[in-house]
């Protein structure tokens, strides 16, 4: 978490069973030299008490608009305070609330007040979790730019099992440091830097009902999409088909196969200083495409495929003198050689390498283990994390580089 601290944090806490967790997410960033005020709903009270965080933050902590609060504190005040918000546990009701816009007590106000960013951290039942209402304002929250950081699978208060239960707290720390104020003295800054991702999978079509794909979400593309916006960068994302969100101030052209990709990529490729290939493109497609559905037949069946272009040795053959190039290397074996010889064979600056064979890590999931290669061999580590956290480091490296 070096080199990422959040200064002033304003937590505000919902009425949710595990609002006891949230004393020790308050405990922690307090001791990690961080400015800490607690905001509640009524309903938080009843599960624990506002006492309790006073005593934790040294701050007097509001859970009713109107009550008469000290010189200078307002909801405008503490909008305008704190460098980033924590909303946990956040209830489905808290962010059905924000998503449509009503302030009816003192957090949802903040929320709508605040310029700052935003953390929602989930938790509640897997049913309401699971509601396509639930996540339709997840999603639209998303795309006005609010963070989310999705809650844990396990057993929850309610009996169940399932995914709802509040995300690990040192996940919640990470993500709340990921929110830095980027002007702050000495933090890394993409101010005037033009930056090229690719990300998500590409579809290859055998018939007008089938396809060739693989398992990548594009989750790690968009988080280096967000991440680089968010420290200042102009960012073309150049997507395949996923079912997330284009983060707030990314420009994007949605594409399906390869070689849409390929041309995207080589249109946009002159305009870009940095180019981030963190797609994970089919290396195969059908040598014929079938206009009619292929019926099913008794016996085998024979797909002859063609190689793809190889987007990164494309890239290689027209790439800028001044470009940093970093690609992915998605591996299942023997990881870091294979990124080493991917590094040298497409003269990459920079490479990223991550084992897919382990299940808490890489392609559908939100959280990464990464080893990043450099032409200069240096071999950085970066242990199991959230994506957002991986983006910001890698962006890190690519910076020094630079």
């Amino acid at each position: 978490m070096e080199g990422y601290v959040v200064k002033r944090v304003v937590i505000g806490v919902t009425g949710g069973i595990a609002a006891y967790k949230v004393a020790n997410i308050c405990s922690k960033l307090k001791q990690n030299g961080n400015d800490v005020r607690v905001m509640m709903t009524q309903s938080a009270t009843e599960f624990i008490t506002p006492l309790t965080f006073q005593s934790l933050t040294g701050n007097r902590v509001i859970s009713d608009t109107f009550e008469t609060p000290d010189a200078g504190v307002s909801h405008i005040e503490w909008a305008e305070w704190a460098d980033c918000i924590l909303i946990a546990p956040a209830t489905a009701n808290i962010i059905g609330k924000v998503r449509h816009g009503i302030a009816d007590d003192f957090v949802s106000t903040i929320l709508m007040a605040t310029r700052k960013p935003v953390l929602f951290a989930p938790a509640m039942n897997v049913h309401m979790y699971e509601n396509p209402i639930v996540q339709s304002n997840i999603q639209e929250l998303m795309r006005y730019g609010y963070h989310f950081i999705e809650p844990d699978e396990g057993y929850l208060a309610c009996g169940y099992h399932g995914k709802g239960r509040l995300a690990d707290e040192n996940k919640i720390i990470n993500a709340v440091n990921q929110l830095i104020n980027i002007d702050a003295p000495n933090n890394l800054s993409l101010h005037g830097k033009h930056i090229l991702i690719t990300a998500g999978p590409t579809q290859e079509a055998i018939d007008p009902v089938r396809y060739i794909s693989n398992y990548s979400s594009g989750k790690m593309g968009y988080a280096l999409a967000e991440a680089a916006v968010i420290l200042g960068a102009k960012v073309m994302l150049i997507s395949g088909p996923t079912n997330l969100a284009v983060p707030k101030g990314v420009s994007v052209i949605q594409v399906i196969t390869a070689e849409q990709m390929l041309n995207a990529v080589l249109e946009e490729l002159p305009r870009h200083d940095i180019v981030i290939k963190s797609a994970a493109v089919a290396d195969y497609r059908p040598k014929q495409f079938a206009s009619q559905k292929i019926k099913k037949t008794d016996g085998f069946m024979t797909i002859e495929l063609e190689k793809n272009s190889d987007i990164l040795l494309e890239i290689k053959n027209h790439k800028l003198p001044h470009q940093v190039i970093v690609g992915f290397a998605a591996e299942s074996e023997n990881v870091i050689d294979n990124a080493k010889s991917k590094l040298l064979r497409k003269d990459l600056d920079m490479i990223v390498a991550n084992d897919i064979s382990h299940g808490d890590s890489g392609f559908m999931v939100d959280n990464n283990k990464v080893t990043i290669l450099t032409r200069s061999g240096q071999s950085i580590d970066l242990p199991l994390q959230s994506k957002q956290i991986i983006a910001r480091r890698i962006l890190e490296q690519i910076q020094n580089k630079e």
